[in-house]
Order: C-alpha cells, then sequence, then structure tokens
C-alpha cells in the first residue's frame, strides 16, 4: 500500500528537527558533544524521588491516577500561582493552565492562531521547537533583528508599521539559541510597543530561573499582562521527562487553548503533576536551585575561557549571563556546515547556527555550544578539538 498518498498536504512543512539528526551522528563513540540543548542528569534531584513519590500516593492515593481536569491539577496550579508570583506575574491559580512541556503550549497556540499566510514576527535567529510547532500551519514568518542585547525594540516597530502581524515570538531571557537577554530598558520599549500596537507577545521562558551572575529581570509579561502569554516549563529546574510547562494568558486565549488541549490528550499526566506539586510545595525546588546553578556556572566559565584561548581571533561569542548555550559568530564568508563536518572528524560536534534562522542563506557563519552536558576538563578538550578543526579549515 502507497501510503505517502494518504498524507495531509501540511506534512510537506513537518521538516525532521535538525539538531535532533545531528545528535543521531553526534552519538558515536568518541565524538565529544556541544550539540544538545538538555539538561545534566547530575542536575536531576534523585536522591528524593522516592519521597516524592510516597507523598504523591499518600497525599493523593488513586486521585493522582486517575483523569483530571485540561486546564491542570489544582494543587500543581496553585503552586505554579505562587511560582509565577516570585518572578512578579501575579495570577490566580484558575488563570494557570498545565501543558505537556512547554512545547505543548507551542502547538496549541499554532493550531489555535495560525492561518495559511498569517505573519508571525520573530527573532532572528529563534527557537527550532518554535518553528516546528509553527511550521505546519503555513505561516509567514517576519524576521526582526538582534544585538547583543536581544531583540532591538525599533525593529519591532517597524515590523508592527509596516505588517499585519498575527503575533510576536520571544524568548527574552538567555535566549535559545544565542544565550542572549533583553535589557531592562528594552523590556520597557518593547512592553510600550505592544501595547500601543496592540500585538500578542507569545513570552516563552524556559531558562531564566538558570541566572549565574547579575540581577533578575522581570518577565514582559509584568509590563503588558493584557498582551502576553506566558509560557515556561519545570523541565530545566526539575525533571525534562516528566514533561511538565504551564501558561498564564488573557482570558479569551486560556479558553480556547483549553479547547485545543483536549483534542490533543485530554490532559497532562496526573501523576507527574502530582509529583510537580509536591516538590513546588515542599520547597525542593528552592533547594535544588542553587545546586544547578553551581553545577552550570564553572561549566560556562570553563568552555567562555576555552574559546577566548582555543578559536582564532576573528571568531566573535556573544556574552550572557545564564541559560544554556553560548553562540559563536565566525568571520564573514565562513560556513558554519563545513566547520561541523570538519569537527566532527576532530571529535567534537556543534549545531551550525542557520538551522535557527527562518532564511536559509541566513546565519552561515554561525553555532550554537551547549555547556551543561560535560565537565569542565571536557569542554576545555571539545573546545582544543573546535579551534583545531577551525583553524584547519
Amino acid at each position: 500500500m502507497d501510503f505517502k498518498d494518504l498524507l495531509a498536504d501540511r506534512t510537506e512543512l513537518m521538516q525532521a528537527n535538525a539538531i535532533r539528526e545531528i545528535l543521531k551522528v553526534v552519538s558515536a563513540p568518541g565524538i565529544i558533544s556541544l550539540a544538545g540543548g538538555i539538561p545534566s542528569p547530575d542536575s536531576f534531584p534523585m536522591e528524593i524521588f522516592r519521597e516524592l513519590t510516597d507523598r504523591v500516593l499518600t497525599a493523593y492515593e488513586s486521585r493522582a491516577l486517575q483523569y483530571d481536569l485540561t486546564e491542570g491539577f489544582m494543587p500543581l496550579r496553585e503552586q505554579v500561582a505562587v511560582l509565577l508570583e516570585s518572578r512578579g506575574i501575579k495570577t490566580d491559580p484558575d488563570a494557570v493552565n498545565i501543558t505537556s512541556g512547554s512545547q505543548g503550549v507551542l502547538d496549541a497556540a499554532a493550531k489555535l492562531l495560525i492561518t495559511k499566510g498569517d505573519k508571525i514576527a520573530l527573532e532572528a535567529p529563534t527557537y527550532l521547537g518554535a518553528l516546528s510547532a509553527f511550521n505546519p500551519y503555513e505561516p509567514e514568518y517576519i524576521a526582526m533583528e538582534m544585538d547583543e542585547q536581544g531583540l532591538i525594540p525599533e525593529s519591532l516597530e517597524e515590523t508592527l508599521k509596516t505588517h499585519k502581524i498575527k503575533f510576536i515570538y520571544l524568548v527574552p531571557t538567555f535566549q535559545n539559541p544565542t544565550g542572549r537577554s533583553l535589557t531592562m530598558a528594552r523590556r520597557v520599549k518593547i512592553a510600550e510597543i505592544i501595547r500601543q500596537y496592540n500585538a500578542l507577545l507569545i513570552e516563552d521562558d524556559p531558562y531564566s530561573a538558570l541566572r549565574y551572575t547579575g540581577e533578575a529581570l522581570p518577565p514582559v509579561k509584568t509590563l503588558a499582562p493584557d498582551n502576553v502569554i506566558y509560557i515556561s516549563t519545570l523541565s530545566k529546574v526539575f525533571a525534562p521527562g516528566l514533561r511538565i510547562g504551564f501558561y498564564a494568558a488573557p482570558k479569551f486565549i486560556r479558553e480556547w487553548l483549553v479547547l485545543v488541549k483536549q483534542g490533543v490528550d485530554l490532559h497532562t499526566s496526573t501523576f507527574n503533576q502530582a509529583l510537580a506539586a509536591e516538590y513546588l510545595s515542599g520547597n525542593y525546588l528552592d533547594k535544588q536551585l542553587p545546586k544547578i546553578r553551581a553545577l552550570y556556572a564553572p561549566r560556562q566559565r570553563a568552555m567562555m575561557d576555552a574559546l577566548g584561548r582555543h578559536l582564532p581571533h576573528d571568531f566573535k561569542v556573544s556574552p550572557s549571563d545564564g541559560g544554556m548555550f553560548l553562540w559563536v559568530t565566525g568571520p564573514e564568508g565562513m560556513k558554519g556546515l563545513d566547520l561541523y563536518r570538519k569537527a566532527i572528524e576532530n571529535g567534537v560536534a556543534f549545531v551550525p547556527g542557520q538551522f535557527f534562522y527562518t532564511d536559509p542563506e541566513d546565519g552561515l557563519e554561525t553555532m550554537r555550544l551547549n555547556y551543561t552536558m560535560a565537565d569542565e576538563e571536557t569542554l576545555e578538550r571539545a573546545v582544543m578539538k573546535l579551534g583545531q578543526a577551525a583553524e584547519a579549515l
């Protein structure tokens, strides 16, 4: 049977995630991978999972194994409301919804909001997972300019002036892939602009808890609450395999997102939500976060220092105060894919930056490097190999 003829037209836009394809290659023995975007297993609170499981079964019994509300398990929604308030977002638990990872919100938002040909404004480069969620609904992307301080507000305003934008998508803090963060002044300006133009912003915030230096910055949601869908996750600070994401959105949008989720999975795993609720209510996150930061901060410093020593002088590294990535720009004319192939021969892998752009001709000279999955000694060795590959190329 020819199953290909059964596929919907939209499947032509469903491309394999380039990073996951790269990870298949770099799993070979002897390859040091700087390509992943995943937390270190050393950051998982393994020592408390039996305790958390006992707490869940004692507190909720069979309820933890039963169907539950599409909006989310109420004990977890209550705890997430507390977490959001610590970030400056004041919201009732009833206004917090739980999803299967933050990726679940992106897919639901795309299904709800995008009609073929709609214009979506986003950073260049941007998060590849968002593009994977948006692509099947056939939007037109409007790429906005960035610099070392994140999105340039004037580029956002010009975009809203000259295009009919359905929504804006941003990762304001420790952006994937660049590790950059919007300054406070830019957050204020962007909030003013989206209010002025009555624009909807999807603010994706998976990394803000992973700050190693500097002062925490408030989400844009705190500055323009009626114009922002705020998305976050526990994947980077608890356990990614539990797939716990959450969002706070204007009431009209939130109610529609619930209807979308009902058609996909009814609700996120009740048991996993209960584990997350106990993790937060028992103040385990407050104890775990310093451990995670203490694990990652020296790795980031080690990579930054090694890049300065081993890369040719015409390579530039974007500064970052946290997150999981560093962004490197090579000299004009360099092709990241060529360097990737040379680096693989030399025993180290990364993600060429061009995959994070909507225009395949952009970002050819860039690369994203992850530092969370290797210790400092390994990172030094990996960057030395990368530098040798760059010199050889």
